[in-house]
């Protein structure tokens, strides 16, 4: 029996305590971002963990939500708690992204999870799956840095908000706001241009 790499970044192995211990942090952010898009505007949310608390922020402004995410105890959880949502169990590195443009695209506490080269393939992805003027909003720390995830005790690494705002003028994406939570955590929005 052959071993499969996990492809989740260790999320699946620790989903049950991820979504007993998940807090509200980020949730006023991303609330103004998406009133700010508009009803109806397609959003994808990357990285959506079991939706909770993003998902209703998102339903409340009226948005069309698909999400993704890698970990399919979390995706199980997910399609439970919102089964009129389309959701891909898939790693982000090789998501399609349902073959399809959306208005906003959402990635809350994933981009530092993956190499530095993945994470400016992402970016790269993202942009050219976003309708033009679409937006895209990250998290990821503000400053160059690499720690252990203290859920799942892998590497992460922030590029730093330079290097980010580079790979994303690469890709056709400016950043327009920057935005700190009151937990400390550091957003990143662009547009696509």
């Amino acid at each position: 029996m052959t071993h499969q790499p996990d492809r989740s970044h260790g999320w699946d192995a620790i989903a049950e305590d991820f979504m007993r211990l998940r807090s509200d942090a980020g949730v006023s952010t991303v609330r103004n971002w998406a009133h700010g898009l508009g009803e109806g505007a397609t959003v994808l949310d990357i990285g959506c963990g079991h939706g909770l608390p993003l998902t209703p922020v998102l339903v409340s402004a009226v948005l069309s939500v698909s999400a993704i995410d890698a970990s399919p105890k979390m995706v199980a959880a997910y399609r439970q708690a919102f089964p009129a949502i389309p959701i891909a169990c898939e790693p982000v590195e090789d998501s399609r992204f349902f073959d399809k443009k959306f208005d906003a695209i959402l990635a809350i506490g994933l981009i530092f999870l993956l190499p530095e080269h993945a994470q400016r393939q992402f970016i790269d992805q993202v942009a050219k799956h976003l309708n033009p003027k679409g937006w895209f909003l990250f998290s990821a720390p503000r400053q160059i840095c690499e720690w252990k995830d203290l859920q799942t005790g892998r590497a992460s690494s922030s590029l730093g908000i330079e290097a980010y705002r580079t790979c994303l003028a690469e890709s056709g994406l400016a950043v327009i706001a920057t935005d700190e939570d009151e937990g400390g955590s550091f957003y990143v929005s662009a547009r696509k241009i």
